[in-house]
């Protein structure tokens, strides 16, 4: 039965790698244009990652979100149990406008459906992490956890897939619509320059999108192969 479950996660995957039109090139493409000097010559006319964050919560009605930055992180993230947006170190890229956009989208997210969310992935891991054990150990009916563990892969793809994709498709318009006001009041900045910007924006986004679909997609198969793998050893 692992054996066909396998199967089964290794064919999803590479249907989906078809599917999605996900290309290994991509990656390297999306690092070329989010680090393309001459965009970010563009970007740093705008202000600093916070006061943006701070300006695009006040548009979104949302101004009691905690801001942190951590140039140590490589991830911006918001965390709903503290209800906290974490700008990570991207300030040499002129996807930062868009990134935190999307991240302050996610704080104006149905506040049950982002703590369910955040509880529900810990769970998940955590649920994975003892059946590995459990698994590996011989310990109780193994092909019962690995069937609850794909039940519950089901489950955190439909919310995890809803919170992103919807963050991800509005985000390239609250950016738009943040750097046309800025446009207005800064004589640096021209509307050429912004539309550049979504332009590159809509790029990144019709490969990005797909992209992250599909890695949230492999990391749960990965996870299902790795746990038909401990019962095969």
């Amino acid at each position: 039965m692992e054996i066909i479950i396998i199967v089964i996660s290794v064919i999803t995957i590479i249907l989906l790698k078809i599917g999605l039109n996900v290309k290994i090139k991509d990656i390297k493409k999306i690092k070329e244009i989010g680090y393309d000097k001459e965009l970010n010559k563009i970007a740093n006319k705008f202000p600093e990652n916070k006061e943006i964050c701070e300006e695009i919560l006040k548009k979104l009605n949302n101004k009691n979100v905690k801001i942190e930055e951590n140039e140590e992180s490589k991830t911006s993230l918001y965390i709903a149990i503290t209800n906290k947006i974490i700008i990570a170190d991207i300030k040499d890229t002129f996807t930062r406008i868009q990134t935190i956009a999307h991240e302050c989208l996610h704080s104006v997210q149905n506040r049950k459906i982002l703590l369910f969310n955040f509880i529900y992935s810990n769970f998940y891991l955590l649920y994975f992490i003892v059946s590995l054990v459990l698994i590996l150990f011989n310990i109780g009916e193994r092909l019962i956890f690995i069937q609850g563990f794909i039940f519950l892969s089901i489950v955190y793809l439909i919310i995890r897939c809803y919170l992103e994709n919807e963050a991800m498709s509005k985000a390239i318009f609250v950016a738009k619509e943040y750097m046309e006001e800025q446009e207005r009041i800064n004589e640096n900045i021209t509307r050429q320059e912004v539309d550049l910007l979504v332009e590159k924006f809509d790029v990144l986004n019709k490969i990005g999108i797909p992209l992250t679909n599909f890695s949230l997609v492999v990391g749960c198969l990965l996870k299902i192969v790795i746990l038909c793998i401990g019962m095969i050893i």
